[in-house]
C-alpha cells in the first residue's frame, strides 16, 4: 500500500473511531441501514470491524425461542481479539455475537434478544463490553461459557432475565470472574447469577438497578444437570457491590 493510501485509510479509521460511543446510554440508537446476512460472519484474530451502526441480522432466521444454538447460528463470531464496534444486533437471530476468545465489543447493541446476546468462550485472559445495550431478553443477555474475566462499563439493559451469568452446567467449569461498573438496569429478574461453589466472584460497583435483583448464587456442576440457587442477594465477598442503587436513580 502506498504511503498516500496509508494515510488515507488512518484518516478513515481515525475517523469511525471517533464516532464510537462507549458512554452510558439509554435510548437505543436507530440503525443507519439493514443488512441481512446468510451465514455467520467472522471476524479474525486481532482484526476490527465496525459496523456503521447498521443492523447486522440473519436471514432466515436462526432464532429458535430458547432452544440452545452453536456459533453457526451467531451474527458475528470472533476470533481472539478481535473487536467489534457500531453494530445494532437485530431479532432474527439466535445468539448474537460469540466470542471463541478474548474479545472487546464497542457501542453494540441488541434490539430483541433471542436466546443469548454474547457468548463468551475464552480460556483465559478478559473480554471487554464498552457500551451498548440490550433489551427484550426472556434469559441471559451476556452468557459466559469459558473462563477468565468479563469486563462490563456503562451498558444498559432494560426487560430482561439475566444481564449475565456464569455458565452453570457447562462441560468444563471455571472459576469465573466478572466486573459491571456503571451500568443501568430496568426491568431484569436479577443483574447477575454466579456459581459460587466454583471460585467465582463478582463485583458491581457505581450502578443503577431497578426493579431488578442485584446478584443470584448457584452451585453450578459439569453433568449438564440443571443448577441450584443458593442465596439470592450479595454476600459481600462472591457477589461484592460498591455505590448500586436500587430506587432514585
Amino acid at each position: 500500500m502506498s504511503s498516500k493510501a496509508l494515510f488515507i485509510a488512518s484518516l478513515v479509521g481515525l475517523a469511525t473511531s471517533a464516532t464510537t460511543n462507549t458512554n452510558l446510554q439509554t435510548t437505543f440508537p436507530s440503525a443507519s441501514g439493514t443488512t441481512a446476512l446468510a451465514a455467520v460472519k467472522t471476524v479474525a484474530a486481532g482484526a476490527t470491524f465496525d459496523g456503521g451502526m447498521k443492523q447486522w441480522d440473519r436471514s432466515p432466521s436462526t432464532c429458535n425461542d430458547q432452544a440452545e444454538g452453536g456459533d453457526a447460528d451467531a451474527v458475528f463470531l470472533l476470533q481472539d481479539g478481535a473487536v467489534l464496534s457500531n453494530v445494532v444486533i437485530g431479532p432474527n437471530n439466535g445468539e448474537g455475537v460469540h466470542c471463541l476468545g478474548t474479545c472487546t465489543l464497542n457501542n453494540v447493541w441488541w434490539t430483541d434478544v433471542c436466546e443469548d446476546a454474547a457468548t463468551f468462550k475464552q480460556k483465559f485472559g478478559t473480554s471487554y463490553v464498552n457500551g451498548g445495550g440490550a433489551r427484550n431478553a426472556d434469559d441471559k443477555v451476556l452468557q459466559h461459557n469459558g473462563g477468565g474475566t468479563v469486563a462490563v462499563k456503562n451498558f444498559y439493559a432494560e426487560n430482561v432475565g439475566k444481564v449475565y451469568r456464569s455458565c452453570g452446567n457447562c462441560d468444563t467449569q471455571y472459576a469465573r470472574k466478572s466486573t459491571f461498573t456503571n451500568i443501568r438496569v430496568n426491568k431484569a429478574s436479577v443483574a447477575v447469577g454466579i456459581n459460587g461453589n466454583e471460585g467465582d466472584t463478582t463485583t458491581i460497583s457505581n450502578s443503577c438497578l431497578l426493579n431488578s435483583k442485584i446478584c443470584w448464587l448457584y452451585e453450578g456442576n459439569d453433568d449438564g444437570d440443571e443448577p441450584t440457587k443458593t442465596a439470592s442477594a450479595p454476600d459481600g465477598k462472591t457477589c461484592a457491590t460498591s455505590a448500586v442503587q436500587t430506587s432514585g436513580c
